[in-house]
Parts: C-alpha cells; sequence; structure tokens
C-alpha cells in the first residue's frame, strides 16, 4: 500500500482543513504508525518514542542498525520533565537562547517514561525542539515525544523535502507531510550535556563559537568515536549520507583540479559551486552547489538534494568540491567527509 501523503504547508495552518489532517496524523502515531515530518534541517521519521513497537517501525522502515540512538522531538520544555533529570542552569540558558531551533542537547535521562529502543540502551537521551512552523504544529497537536530520525533510507542522503522520503519509504511508511523545504539542511548540531565541559558530538549550523558566546566558557570537541560500542549520538559511528556510486571530495577545491578526466568508459559528476563550473571538464555531469565558493549556509541547504540527483544520474564516479576548513564550512564538510568515507583527493594529485 501506498504512503499516505497530507499536504500541510505554513501559509495553511490556519485552515480548518489542516486541523482535521493534524488530527489525522495524532491518530496514526497514537496508535504506533510513523509518519514523516519536516523540520528545518532535514525530513523527520516520526514515531511515539514511548512505544517500542513504533521505534521499530522506524527502524525497520530505514534499515537502521539498533544501536544507534533517536532523537526525540518536542513541542515545550515542560516536556522534558517527564524524561530528563532536572537541567543544569547553563543547559536552560542554551535552551532559553536557541530553542526552537537546529539543536539537540544529550541530556541524563530519567525513568522509563522512553522506548529502550529509543534510546538504544543509553543512560542518555538527545532532545530537541524543531522551528519549522508545521513540525512544531504537529509535535503541540500530538502532545507527546516523537523519535525522529532523518526519514530516509540508513546511510543515503538525509531528506530535506517531502518527495526525498517518498523515493526512499513509499510503502514502507504509514504517512508523510507534504510541507515547505528544510531551510538549514544539515542536520541539527548536538551538544553532549552530561558531561563538562560540554562537548559537540555532532556539529550542526548552531557552531561551537556560538554555543561559547552564550556560555561565556569553552565547549570542546569530540573526537569521531567511529569504533565506538555506544555512540550517544546519530552520526558517530556509522557512513552517512552516500550516493550509491563512489564518491571523492576534492581537497583544495576544484578550480585547483587537473587530476580528474573523463573517458569512454568512466562517467563523472561533479558537484561544485556554480562560479567553479567552467573548470568542469567536457563530458561530466555537473550539478550546482551554491552560488559561490563562499556561500556555505547555500551549499549545506542544497547539499543532500544534490547528492541525490547524483545518485539518480548514470555517473560511475562521483567528485565533490571541498570547501576550506573553517568554523562556518564544519558541518558542511562533516557531512561531505561522511559521504564519502574520507575518500579523499588531496593536493599532491591536483
Amino acid at each position: 500500500m501506498d504512503t499516505k501523503v497530507w499536504e500541510i504547508n505554513i501559509d495553511q495552518l490556519k485552515d480548518k482543513d489542516t486541523e482535521n489532517k493534524l488530527d489525522e496524523i495524532k491518530t496514526a502515531l497514537t496508535y504506533g504508525e510513523v509518519v514523516g515530518i519536516p523540520t528545518e534541517t532535514v525530513y523527520g521519521l516520526a514515531g511515539d518514542a514511548r512505544n517500542s513497537e513504533a521505534i521499530q517501525k522506524i527502524f525497520s522502515a530505514k534499515g537502521r542498525p539498533g544501536d544507534n540512538p533517536l532523537i526525540v522531538h518536542i513541542h515545550s520544555v515542560e516536556q522534558l520533565d517527564g524524561f530528563t533529570e532536572p537541567r543544569d542552569p547553563k543547559v536552560k540558558t542554551l535552551m532559553k537562547h536557541f530553542w526552537p531551533g537546529p539543536i539537540s542537547f544529550i541530556l541524563p535521562l530519567k525513568g522509563s517514561m522512553l522506548s529502550s529502543n529509543t534510546v538504544a540502551e543509553l543512560n542518555s537521551v538527545a532532545v530537541r525542539m524543531p522551528s519549522h512552523p508545521v513540525g512544531h504544529a504537529i509535535l503541540e497537536h500530538v502532545g507527546f515525544p516523537l523519535a525522529a530520525p532523518s526519514a530516509n533510507l540508513s546511510g543515503k542522503p538525509s531528506p530535506t523535502h517531502y518527495r526525498h522520503v517518498i523515493d526512499d519509504l513509499n510503502g514502507k511508511v504509514y504517512g508523510v507531510v507534504a510541507s515547505d523545504s528544510a531551510t538549514f539542511g544539515l542536520e541539527s548540531t548536538v551538544l553532549d550535556c552530561t558531561q563538562y565541559p560540554y562537548r559537540i558530538a555532532r556539529p550542526g549550523s548552531i557552531t561551537k563559537a556560538e554555543l561559547e558566546s552564550v556560555l561565556k566558557e569553552t565547549v570542546n570537541r569530540h573526537e569521531d568515536e567511529v569504533n565506538a560500542e555506544k555512540p550517544i549520538s546519530p552520526g558517530m559511528k556509522y557512513k552517512h549520507y552516500a550516493p550509491r556510486q563512489p564518491l571523492a571530495v576534492i581537497e583544495g577545491g576544484l578550480k585547483n583540479n587537473t587530476y580528474i578526466e573523463v573517458t569512454e568508459d568512466r562517467k563523472i559528476g561533479i558537484i561544485a559551486p556554480e562560479n567553479c563550473r567552467g573548470y568542469v571538464p567536457e563530458g561530466a555531469l555537473f550539478i550546482s552547489l551554491c552560488s559561490s565558493e563562499d556561500a556555505y549556509r547555500e551549499a549545506g541547504r542544497n547539499l543532500y538534494a544534490a547528492l541525490r540527483k547524483m545518485d539518480k544520474s548514470d555517473v560511475d564516479l562521483i567528485y565533490i568540491h571541498g570547501f576550506p576548513k573553517s568554523a562556518e564550512t564544519e558541518a558542511l564538510m562533516n557531512r561531505i567527509y561522511k559521504a564519502t568515507g574520507d575518500e579523499v583527493i588531496k593536493d599532491d594529485h591536483l
């Protein structure tokens, strides 16, 4: 059976028909179904975070490893009282400043309200409050916390548009909300608040510098725990965001490239800023990632859509432009390196 689609755009939230759609979505989630919902980062595959059967449906639909914890989504800070320990004043300050928005906080878990599958048997839980008006309205209407990893097949590029969800999961999930696309396009920053100083478990749109400016103290970075037995955050253990073809990042950027060659028996795809189009070898498939090399936020918003277009193409090998390392590009390059499996063309090959 095909996945049900509800159309709810931001400008339709006050419509009477939208109330009926929200009721249908709440009923589906209450009875343990899973639904693709929009957020400002990527589309999430939502299920009742308290219901082990619903959580198993999420893992099964995505083909997601069971030791990869899920982020719990809420609409109000008061909901945290039901399943997390009392919050440190510094955490409250960060939440007041950045929520709703693209950041998740890892907090000490309290009690047994949440399914153990949601937190992958950990004694902590990652929680966030989305700012996407439709996603937030769904959470508020439903009333209970929703676990919602990205609504894609595990390991594939994350979805930033509802059609991406349909491409991956049609017939595998109960429904999806067709709504306005994600504005950020990269998954949330994840901040581990169970240790001190706080540590970034996954970079995102909210940077280390922004966190430190609010806290007035240092925030540490996690090393990638690729071999960790129990990753505390999504994105720490497994290869992610990858198209089916081999993918390599060109460190130093496409403008410096003299290495890529197109041959009769090897079709090449290149993802790079629009102003690098003139450096693309003749015969290669080019997908523009952003307008220029310093349009980092635009590149992050378009990254997964570009990877998905390449995935559907007939190219044999994909190269992607490497951006200079900085606080502004940290999240973007983290996703690019994850997608390539750290396959890099370094400067000594150029």
